[in-house]
C-alpha cells in the first residue's frame, strides 16, 4: 500500500470539528449561573446577617475573589476547547490570581482577628457541610462545561479538564458564598480550597474519559 493510500485510509472517516463560538457558550453559562443562583436563594438560603456582612471587608474579599476566580477559570476552560489553544498558561494565571487573593485574605485576617485560635476557627462540622454543598453546586457547571468540551476539540484533555474543574468549583463556591455565614479568611481559604481540589481532581479524572478525542 502506498503512503498516499495509507494516509487516505487513516483520515477517510475524519470529520471537521466546528470552530467553538464563545458568544453563545457565554450566554448559556450566564443563564445557567443565574438560574442556579436564583434557585438556590429561592430555597431561603440567603445568610440572615447579610445586612451586617456587607459592611465587612472580609465579605467583599470573599465574594470578589471567588467571582474573579470563576471568571478567569471559565475563560481558560472555554478557550481550551479549541485545538489551537492550550490552557496551561491560563491555569498558571488562575493560580497567580488565587495566590494574590489568598495574600489579601491573610492581610485582612492578621489585621482583624490575628492568628490566634486557628483550630477553633476551623469549625470542621460546618466546614464539612460547606464542602458538601459547594461540591453539589459545582455539578451543573461541570456538566455544562463537559458538554462544551465534548463538542470542541481540546488537544490537552487533562489540562482542559482541570480548567473545567477550577472554573466549576469557583462557580459553586461563589453561589454558596451567599449562604455561608463565615467570612473568616482562614476558614474560607481552607474549606473552599478543599472543595476546589475535590472538584478539580474529579473532573480531571472523569472528563477525559467522556471526550471523543
Amino acid at each position: 500500500m502506498s503512503n498516499d493510500a495509507l494516509i487516505d485510509k487513516l483520515v477517510g472517516d475524519l470529520r471537521p470539528v466546528p470552530r467553538p463560538r464563545l458568544g453563545p457558550q457565554i450566554v448559556i453559562l450566564l443563564a445557567l449561573a443565574t438560574v442556579e443562583l436564583v434557585g438556590f436563594l429561592a430555597l431561603g438560603t440567603m445568610r440572615p446577617d447579610i445586612g451586617a456582612a456587607i459592611g465587612r471587608a472580609a465579605f467583599w474579599w470573599k465574594m470578589a475573589g471567588l467571582g474573579v476566580l470563576a471568571l478567569i477559570g471559565a475563560n481558560v476552560a472555554l478557550r481550551s476547547f479549541s485545538p489551537v489553544s492550550s490552557p496551561r498558561k491560563g491555569l498558571r494565571r488562575w493560580a497567580l490570581a488565587l495566590a494574590g487573593i489568598i495574600f489579601v485574605g491573610v492581610v485582612i485576617d492578621v489585621a482583624g482577628q490575628g492568628l490566634d485560635g486557628l483550630a477553633a476557627r476551623l469549625m470542621w462540622r460546618m466546614g464539612v457541610e460547606c464542602l458538601t454543598v459547594m461540591t453539589v453546586l459545582s455539578v451543573p457547571p461541570v456538566v455544562a462545561f463537559g458538554l462544551m468540551m465534548r463538542r470542541g476539540a481540546p488537544t490537552d484533555l487533562q489540562a482542559s479538564a482541570a480548567a473545567v474543574g477550577v472554573a466549576a468549583a469557583a462557580w459553586g463556591a461563589f453561589i454558596f458564598a451567599f449562604h455561608c455565614p463565615s467570612d473568616d479568611p482562614f476558614y474560607i481559604v481552607l474549606w473552599y480550597a478543599l472543595s476546589c481540589a475535590t472538584i478539580t481532581l474529579l473532573t480531571r479524572a472523569i472528563l477525559p474519559l467522556t471526550s471523543r478525542w
